[in-house]
């Protein structure tokens, strides 16, 4: 039995080699080696049961497909639903096919998407902006009208703008898998399918704030948040709290002194570590109510680094200046003589 555990098989992905467990999917596989050949995911999920399959962003080239059988795989596959094989060889980022096939994703997910990333507050943290940047194309060969629709509250923390939303289906497992009665899901078949309530119920339990984590575009916003502030104007800090629901482990969002959201911790991967109650997240915001931790890790490369900081008392922007302040009050006091 223990010899079967100690089994591993031998996969290169964009020419590293990495050993991994028998059932390890392609996708997972790439994040032990991390780095750009990790293929991007829109749909996956690795805490919730049954994801992906759905956004094909992670599609990959299978050149070899094991040691026995040496014959490339046919067409791309997701790597997120593709276990390995030992010897198993796979091309990402190497593979022109695979880059021009990722580009053709991104437009489909753009035909309806609307662009409105300047007044939308998940940028700056959106999977499919940076997808955009990176695959996009400045023009769309679509010629018909986006499909719209109004927006709905779910409640009175969270608001859904289907416009935006990639059927991605994250938000429904989590409503599966972590609540006892799910309330949404999705209503309609094709270009009609959207995520609804029936009859515009609220969404209504103990971890439904989940729901806009594990969103990755701006489709599920936090009504608290919305239109507050910029993501990359804030500074990130690791806490926690005992909280009798759950782990109580956060990230609290600072503005000046004033914590303006609440949101769970997330992995290198932009997955939560481990899912948040509603009270957590919508009702403890003050800084009296948690226990410091440390500044969150940011990537250098996210625009929420360059307002990011090391210390939990950084200076302060501009300093006080006692010989600028007087000659700012002899100046006032000129300028009130000449009226």
């Amino acid at each position: 039995m223990a010899e079967a555990e100690d089994v591993k098989f031998k996969v290169t992905i964009d020419g590293i080699p990495v050993e991994v467990s028998p059932g390890t999917t392609i996708l997972n596989a790439a994040r032990q080696i991390g780095g750009d050949i990790v293929p991007p995911a829109m749909c996956y999920y690795s805490k919730l049961e049954g994801s992906g399959g759905k956004c094909r962003t992670c599609l990959v080239k299978v050149s070899k497909g094991s040691e026995k059988d040496p014959r490339p795989m046919p067409k791309l596959v997701a790597s997120c639903r593709t276990t390995v094989m030992d010897g198993m060889e796979v091309q990402n980022i190497t593979s022109p096919e695979v880059v021009e096939a990722r580009k053709g994703v991104v437009e489909i997910l753009l035909i309806n998407h609307p662009l409105d990333c300047p007044i939308c507050d998940q940028a700056g943290e959106c999977k499919l902006q940076d997808l955009g940047y990176e695959h996009g194309s400045a023009d769309t060969r679509y010629e018909f009208d986006r499909r719209t629709f109004e927006q709905i509250d779910l409640g009175d923390k969270i608001q859904l703008h289907m416009n935006r939303c990639i059927l991605c289906y994250r938000c429904v497992y989590v409503a599966n898998q972590l609540t006892d009665q799910r309330v949404h899901g999705i209503l309609g078949r094709g270009d009609h399918s959207e995520i609804s309530t029936y009859i515009e119920n609220i969404i209504d339990n103990d971890f439904s704030g989940n729901v806009i984590d594990v969103c990755p575009v701006g489709a599920l916003t936090d009504k608290t948040f919305r239109f507050k502030n910029r993501v990359w104007f804030t500074k990130p800090v690791d806490a926690h709290r005992d909280c009798p629901t759950c782990s109580g482990k956060v990230t609290l969002w600072y503005k000046g002194e004033e914590v303006i959201r609440v949101t769970a911790r997330k992995d290198e991967f932009g997955e939560v570590e481990e899912f948040i109650c509603n009270t957590c997240r919508f009702d403890q915001k003050k800084t009296s109510d948690w226990i410091l931790d440390e500044p969150t890790e940011i990537d250098p490369q996210s625009v929420i680094s360059a307002n990011h900081y090391e210390l939990f008392n950084p200076p302060k922007v501009v300093k006080e200046n006692p010989i600028l302040q007087q000659q700012n009050r002899e100046q006032l006091a000129r300028t009130e003589k000449l009226k």
